[in-house]
This record gives structure tokens, sequence and C-alpha cells, in this order.
């Protein structure tokens, strides 16, 4: 296994106006996202030499050092290899969602299951019933978001029954991917999503969020 031995430079200057950003959840080294890419790049690249064991080992160890752009880079990590990822794998980063969890990190990794099952559509049922009624709300908002780059390809029975599930829970994060979620598939049928909304009761918010595009 090769030994995960980086670390960023980050301009401490920046670092109060980021963290105030996430709600002061995080500490942050002062790495914008720009920075962040070049100053990864190597790695990123190196990874593609390393075996799948190795990766998963770099992406644990980031996500449990103390700044928030490590995580992201674990992120960048999985997202750069989700060529070479399987359900196995995919089940072992379903951990990371729930830790420390808030929209940015847990939005990525709704990025790197929906790219996923861009590449495996036969196995997206069983990635959608990882998140489906979780108690978590955050892996119930990527049970809600998987599909976002599914474009006509959407499982409507799939959001339907993520929509459902949620369609009375009081919490802005899950009525905000209930809209997000409507309101990109309204890209490509929007007479579903009119119908969807003329016969279900949904929050103000996520019908804010779905008419955007209607």
């Amino acid at each position: 296994m090769e030994k995960l031995d980086f670390t960023f430079t980050g301009n401490p200057e920046n670092a109060p106006a980021m963290a105030h950003y996430m709600k002061d959840r995080f500490v942050f080294l002062g790495v914008k996202s720009p920075d962040r890419r070049a100053q990864s790049k190597p790695l990123l690249q190196a990874s593609r030499q390393a075996d799948l064991a190795t990766i998963h080992t770099w992406i644990k160890r980031l996500y449990a050092r103390e700044q928030r752009e490590y995580q992201y880079l674990a992120l960048d990590l999985a997202e750069y290899n989700v060529s070479r990822w399987q359900f196995a794998d995919i089940v072992i980063f379903k951990q990371f969602v729930t830790q420390k969890s808030w929209w940015d990190s847990v939005d990525h990794w709704g990025t790197v299951f929906g790219k996923y099952i861009q590449r495996h559509p036969e196995q997206k049922a069983a990635i959608f019933q990882l998140f489906y009624q979780s108690p978590n709300l955050w892996e119930r908002r990527i049970a809600l978001t998987l599909q976002l780059k599914e474009k006509d390809a959407v499982d409507t029975t799939m959001l339907t029954q993520a929509i459902l599930f949620d369609q009375y829970t009081d919490e802005f994060f899950i009525q905000k991917a209930i809209g997000w979620a409507l309101r990109q598939y309204s890209k490509f049928a929007p007479d579903w999503v009119m119908q969807f909304l003329n016969t279900h009761q949904l929050s103000n918010l996520a019908v804010r969020e779905a008419s955007k595009y209607l």
C-alpha cells in the first residue's frame, strides 16, 4: 500500500470566510477550490495507478483529518476513480455520507453515486435502496437527488417513492432536495413534473424550486 503523504498549503486569510460560509461547522485551511484542485492534481493522477484498497485507505484517512479541505480531497478521489468502483465500494462509501455531514459533502457524494449509476444503470435500484427510507436525513437527501444526472432516464417510480416518503418532512435540506430533483427532471419531462405538482401536496419551498423552469 502506498503511504498517503500529502498536505495542502492554505491561506489563513481565506479560512474565516470559508468557515463562516459553512456556518462555522468546520475548520478550514483557507484553500479555495481552484487552488485545491491544482495542489491535489498530482495525487489524483497518481491514484489511477494505485490499487483500490490503497485509495480506500487514503479516502478514510483524509476524511478523518480536521480541516474541511481534506474531506473535499477524499471526495475528489472517489469521483476521479468512479470508473473503477463496483457495488461493494459504493457500500463502503455510504458510511461517509453521515460523517461530518453538511450539504457540501453530501451533495458531492451524490455526484459520485450519480456518476456511478450512469455507468451501472442495472444497479440503480440497489443503490437507491441503500438510502431510501433511511432514518438519517442526509442519506434520504441522496435518495432524492441520486438521479439528478439521469436526464430523461429518471426512474419516476423511485423519484416518487423518495418524495412521498418525505412529503411532509419539515426539514429545509429535504424540501430543497425535493424541489431540486423535480426541477432538474422538468428540463426533460415538464408535463410529468407539472402533473406531479398538480396531484401532490408539497411544501411551498419544494414547489417554488420545482417550478423554476415550468
